[in-house]
């Protein structure tokens, strides 16, 4: 088929390897705008970007979809369907109704649970036993289309979102080229109206650990938050960020030191298996402990 592909961050780069494998013809790749990085601050490609120009596509980076020269310039690929993930824009109406078929998403969630910005995230922090991957019809609405195709994967008891995330983005490369194939047969399911919950933006002032909570909850913050923001705490004065954890035996009182890097909470403990101080890199918990004071207590 002849496909725009909109995508930006790392999510979506596998997604585009696979739509180039199974022979489709990229018409253009949609993304966000480089952006300052690095000490020097310098415009810097994306990742779908810098992977479609070393692919040899055509790559397109408007600030925004919603002015008409865009809109007839995406009209003009005269493309059979639109393949979107992570894109970062809203797609108006004319810009969704210009492919043959219309614009598919990948969706990181059971939809429709976990509408919007973090769905893996939100899925970890609430402690959901399972998520996965929808291709999506899209429409107007947030995430509110039809769903063609889903697959549902376990959460494991110590996975992080890095983790998950890559589990997801193999995942939804390999449903997307299924429902390609498959198209004229698949029958759009539209999504209930009970389930629907969604996935806030992560603001960063939730990072903060509160050691009074329950262990279950601190265990989940961690998780859900690593590696970007990464779950903080104070550590004999640096702000600490614990990168992945698990539930551990052991009481008393919230924020006290039990052992190593395991650290009571409200109820319960949890046992950091690695963290960042600032200005360093990430550490397993037996690398990060030698040689550091730990204090006897977290805040």
């Amino acid at each position: 088929m002849r496909l725009v592909f909109m995508g930006s961050p790392d999510f979506s780069v596998p997604v585009l390897e696979a739509l180039v494998e199974a022979g489709h013809e990229i018409a253009a790749v949609y993304c966000q705008p480089p952006r300052p990085a690095g000490r020097g601050k310098k415009d810097r490609p994306g990742p779908v970007h810098a992977r479609a120009e070393e692919l040899g596509l055509e790559v397109r980076h408007p600030v925004s979809l919603k002015g008409a020269d865009e809109q007839a310039a995406f009209a003009a690929l005269n493309a059979d369907i639109a393949v979107v993930v992570a894109y970062g824009l809203i797609l108006p109406q004319a810009v969704l109704d210009a492919p043959k078929h219309g614009c598919l998403n990948i969706h990181a969630s059971l939809l429709p649970r976990w509408r919007g910005a973090a769905p893996i995230h939100r899925a970890i922090m609430a402690g959901d036993a399972e998520t996965g991957v929808c291709i999506m019809q899209m429409e107007a609405g947030l995430d509110t289309g039809p769903v063609l195709l889903r697959e549902v994967t376990p959460i494991g008891a110590e996975e992080t979102t890095a983790g998950l995330h890559d589990r997801l983005s193999a995942m939804g490369a390999r449903l997307i080229v299924q429902a390609l194939d498959r198209l004229p047969d698949l029958i759009p399911v539209p999504q209930p109206d009970e389930g629907v919950t969604y996935a806030h933006k992560i603001d960063k002032a939730e990072a903060q650990i509160d050691w009074t909570r329950p262990a279950i909850e601190v265990d989940r913050l961690i998780r859900g938050l690593s590696p970007f923001p990464g779950a903080k705490c104070d550590m004999g004065g640096a702000q600490v960020k614990l990168l992945a954890s698990r539930i551990a035996d052991g009481a008393g009182a919230p924020g006290q030191v039990l052992d190593g890097l395991t650290i009571a909470c409200g109820d319960g403990a949890v046992e950091v298996l690695r963290a960042q101080r600032p200005g360093k890199r990430a550490m397993e918990a037996d690398e990060f402990l030698r040689g550091f004071d730990m204090p006897a207590m977290v805040k």
